[in-house]
């Protein structure tokens, strides 16, 4: 699966978004094992990983949405050709353990449900990521805006939006699955139906400042093997083995 331990160790950083990010802390100690190269992963928001690229920072890998790692692939931030799709996770309805699971098997199960409920969670739409714009381009679509919005509770799930739902603070969460999967205290309800359903690509690259070329390589390709899917699956995610 992976090449002989070598007789230096390298020390793999890895900046990653939180989903991610705890898929790969399931599959970096198997890589390590079998490698002797540590994994050193930083978890933190797009906005904060941002500010890491702008700045000095030496990164040997990075994981992030697909649109943005397309765009620093453009600007030469990434070692040309390294640039692969790793996974993608679809949209889901979360509700608190316990609680009765509502309808959305179709659009207009799920148009009734969100109209139904007294309040609803999500990700803020113009906090900077990708599912809050689309759910609230979503309420338009299905042209409940005006009568959803005023329910909504905008929170992350880094910042406990989904633990939000677990505690009470609001009957409906809408989240990336992977979000929603490792929070105790809530059901995934199930994802959007087909016709609504939007899809964020995670994708992976080397960085042109990582000092460790071969080890940083490993470790990506780590990523996409087929004994990694059982990781990505359990954090909620589809694994795309081969890249793209």
């Amino acid at each position: 699966m992976f090449t002989a331990a070598p007789a230096a160790a390298a020390d793999i950083q890895v900046f990653s978004s939180g989903a991610p990010a705890a898929v790969q802390k399931r599959i970096a100690p198997a890589f390590t094992k079998a490698t002797g190269h540590n994994v050193v992963i930083t978890a933190e928001t797009l906005g904060a990983i941002r500010k890491r690229m702008e700045g000095n920072a030496r990164p040997d890998v990075i994981v992030l949405p697909r649109e943005v790692m397309t765009g620093y692939d453009k600007s030469g931030a990434f070692r040309p050709g390294s640039l692969i799709d790793l996974a993608r996770v679809g949209i889901g309805i979360a509700v608190k353990e316990g609680a009765p699971l509502p309808d959305i098997s179709t659009i207009d199960a799920l148009k009734q449900t969100l109209l139904n409920a007294k309040s609803i969670g999500h990700p803020d739409p113009k906090g900077g990521g990708f599912t809050g714009a689309y759910i609230d381009r979503m309420f338009e679509r299905l042209g409940i805006a005006d009568a959803v919005r005023p329910k909504v509770t905008f929170g992350y799930a880094f910042a406990g939006g989904v633990d939000n739902i677990a505690k009470g603070g609001a009957e409906i969460g809408i989240f990336n699955i992977s979000e929603i999967v490792p929070v105790k205290g809530v059901r995934l309800v199930g994802p959007l139906p087909a016709e609504l359903q939007n899809y964020l690509v995670f994708s992976g690259a080397l960085h042109v400042r990582g000092e460790h070329l071969g080890p940083a390589t490993a470790y990506l390709q780590s990523l996409m093997e087929p004994s990694s899917q059982d990781a990505w699956k359990a954090g909620g995610f589809e694994a795309i083995v081969g890249g793209n």
